[in-house]
């Protein structure tokens, strides 16, 4: 079975097909890329020929990208040398589509050569895109569903089969820049519009054949390869350019703060190959591209973000042996934030749902909720008034309990007391179905603790969702001890409908992420009573790669959420609760009132709009900053440590059951370093026998907080990673 094949009509015109067996969308592959080297090359010796059209055998997408699985095969097969496999492998693919580009035309006089096409059924992302770039003209699908770009930078590497040389010289830095630092997908005709491709069709193959059919020699000569050429927006060494690449520059590393080596190995890529002619540039681009590589920040990325995401989404922690659970009528309880967000992304996926509240006027909110972000929708030109229409009328607002019935999926979002959610379950077991799953959308009460509310246990379960529901993509299923199957499918099969990333976690106080995520804050707090500058410690954070500091997040999340988490902990723990100065300084803000953003008064001081306008110097009246501040690299591991042995601890204890979810969810729930690939891939990048070590020297100077796991001991003692000791594949062994 091959991913390639060729045809030739009585036209003369050459058809190659990509249509990978078995899979819903092209990837290329290392055997794909031989195949498809071999047609060209048939191609273009054959006299009877006239032209190639390149398109694909899938409905919808012409392919996905690169098999991610390639990369790693280049490096084994280097042996000793993987960085010299990774360099002559890439500039193969550039030899293959530097062919495609000259198509055997003369390299004197730019003359005889074969008009190539592509013809775009739908989405073509990565080197779905590199490709057909490299092609004299690019017909896409007239498909709004579509989405074309280069989306490499989100996992950690940037588009390395030439995308990279050829966009920057097809727009110019500047108009590239938002595909190739941002990895945006645009649908077709905005593709069209900024340059990107060539035509919008209704019939790309149709029209591709016709104009390679008619095409001159000026109609497939690149510009980069005709004399005279000038890059749009002007070189590094032209005033206008040099300007656009000092910017560059700036903005990559604002955005980045250097956390990220991809954004910044592009920019360089683009610089220094514009300095050069065409196909020194692509050796240099190819070298960059190695260096990235190299790095084991990408492998990490691509591992969480990319393979490790895609299982998850897939289903590789879903009970085996239960049939499909798809929700077909969803109860929401409870219609404040959560519950409108919950009921907002159910409807999106076409889900009937009921949204339960006190009475008609605060169920009606929560229905506006929707409502809102459907009108915004319509005002971007994202949303239809049809859509519109056919979303609310899926959504039923209302006090009445009866409605639920006919339910087989119900989530609570009430207040976040265990008496009031006890209630509410109680009242709502009499209506539903008796083989209706029931789940808290709690997110630190435990799920076992508030299944004592419910006749049937097995039916029990915890799905967290994250603030603001639309726009996080994790979504936190916690099995409580009693949990059975079907419930975790049921959850799992509910996650993958709304279109976001599951992880499954067994029940403890916290769960998963918040456990992590707490310490984080805690840890900063500490830091301030101990006269760190607040500054210092959100900018340490920031330049780990984190979206915000820990500082600021404590006033994003508010303040009294804080102080109300950490007395209902001291009440569940008792003496075992570790009291610690964080605790002080967040009851003595809440005292004063600063409760962060929403009283417009918290760590910051803020205007009359809400907005920033500075730390508040309030807070040194009680914790004078220290006249030496600690070094950079300190902060940053106290902020690191604090978090990634909670993860190890939960590993430990068995409230994580895969470390793919560990680090998925991090970096998904709360932004966890996302160059890292999360809090196991960081350990593995740092190492086991460093990172004990470094707990030891931490413990010793800051406290127990920091004492180095049994667990993560042990593996260092051994010279361990955690990716080779319970990654799937050691699993798998």
């Amino acid at each position: 079975m091959t991913d390639f094949t060729m045809t030739t009509g009585d036209d003369g015109v050459a058809i190659i097909t990509w249509d990978c067996p078995g899979k819903t969308m092209n990837v290329m592959s290392i055997e794909g890329l031989s195949e498809l080297d071999a047609l060209v090359d048939t191609a273009l010796a054959d006299d009877a020929i006239k032209g190639i059209v390149i398109t694909s055998g899938k409905e919808g997408s012409f392919a996905g990208g690169m098999d991610l699985n390639l990369l790693a095969t280049l490096k084994e097969q280097a042996g000793d040398d993987p960085a010299k496999g990774l360099f002559e492998g890439t500039m193969q693919m550039h030899a293959l589509l530097r062919k495609i580009e000259r198509a055997g035309m003369d390299p004197k006089t730019n003359k005889g050569g074969k008009p190539i096409a592509a013809a775009l059924p739908g989405t073509a992302a990565g080197i779905g895109l590199e490709l057909p770039l490299a092609t004299h003209r690019i017909f896409v699908a007239d498909n709004p569903k579509a989405r074309i770009g280069l989306p490499e930078i989100m996992v950690g590497i940037f588009p390395g089969a030439g995308g990279t040389t050829r966009l920057a010289r097809k727009l110019g830095a500047m108009a590239a820049s938002p595909l190739l630092l941002e990895g945006k997908m645009l649908e077709p005709a905005k593709a069209k519009g900024a340059g990107v491709i060539d035509e919008v069709v209704a019939d790309p193959l149709a029209a591709a054949k016709e104009w390679v059919l008619t095409a001159k020699d000026a109609d497939i000569l690149k510009p980069w390869d005709a004399k005279g050429y000038k890059m749009p927006g002007g070189a590094p060494y032209h005033p206008a350019g040099f300007m656009t690449f000092v910017g560059a520059s700036a903005m990559v590393h604002g955005k980045t703060q250097g956390a990220f080596p991809a954004a910044k190995a592009l920019l360089s890529a683009v610089y220094e190959g514009a300095l050069v002619d065409f196909d020194t540039a692509l050796k240099i681009e190819a070298r960059w591209f190695t260096h990235v590589l190299m790095n084991p920040s990408s492998g990490a990325m691509i591992r969480s973000l990319f393979v490790n995401k895609e299982a998850l989404e897939k289903g590789a922690v879903r009970p085996e042996g239960v049939p499909d659970q798809r929700v077909k009528k969803l109860g929401v309880l409870g219609a404040g934030m959560m519950g409108a967000g919950i009921a907002l992304v159910s409807a999106q996926a076409g889900i009937e749902v009921v949204l339960i509240d006190r009475d008609q006027a605060a169920a009606d909110k929560g229905k506006a909720y929707t409502e809102a972000y459907l009108d915004k929708g319509i005002q971007r030109k994202k949303v239809t008034p049809e859509k519109k229409d056919a979303m609310l009328g899926l959504i039923t607002a209302t006090p009445d309990l009866d409605a639920l019935k006919g339910c087989d999926l119900i989530i609570e979002a009430v207040f976040e007391d265990p008496k009031v959610k006890a209630e509410i379950t109680q009242k709502v077991e009499q209506v539903i179905p008796e083989d209706c799953i029931f789940a808290s959308n709690t997110s630190t009460l435990p799920i076992t603790g508030l299944a004592k509310a419910f006749s049937r246990p097995k039916d029990f379960i915890g799905i967290h969702f994250f603030s603001p529901v639309e726009k996080m993509l994790l979504v936190e299923i916690i099995k409580g001890q009693e949990t059975g199957d079907r419930a975790v499918a049921k959850a799992l099969d509910y996650v993958r409908q709304i279109r976001k990333t599951p992880i499954v976690v067994n029940d403890a106080r916290f769960f998963y992420c918040n456990r992590c995520i707490i310490p984080y804050g805690n840890e900063a707090t500490r830091m301030v009573t101990e006269g760190v500058a607040p500054v210092l410690i959100d900018n340490a954070a920031r330049q780990l790669g984190f979206p915000v500091g820990p500082i600021q997040l404590g006033d994003e999340t508010s303040i009294d959420l804080a102080a109300k988490i950490t007395r209902a902990t001291k009440e569940a723990m008792g003496n075992e609760y570790p009291a610690s100065e964080a605790d002080d300084l967040v009851f003595w803000m809440e005292e004063k009132g600063r409760l962060g953003r929403k009283a417009k008064a918290g760590y910051f001081d803020y205007d009359e709009n809400g907005k920033r306008i500075g730390y508040w110097k309030g807070i040194h009246d009680k914790y004078p900053l220290a006249e030496e501040q600690p070094d950079l690299i300190e902060v940053q591991e106290r902020l690191m440590f604090a978090q990634v042995l909670e993860a190890v601890r939960a590993l430990e204890e068995g409230v994580l059951e895969d470390i793919r979810e560990g680090d998925v969810g991090a970096v998904l729930a709360w932004g966890f370093a996302p160059w890292s690939g999360g809090p196991f891939s960081w350990l593995d990048i740092i190492g086991t026998p460093y990172a004990a070590e470094r707990c030891d020297q931490l413990a010793a100077k800051y406290g127990e907080r920091f004492k180095c796991p049994d667990l993560l001991r042990e593996m260092a003692a051994k010279g361990q990673s955690f990716y080779g000791r319970f990654g799937p594949e050691a699993k798998a062994a």
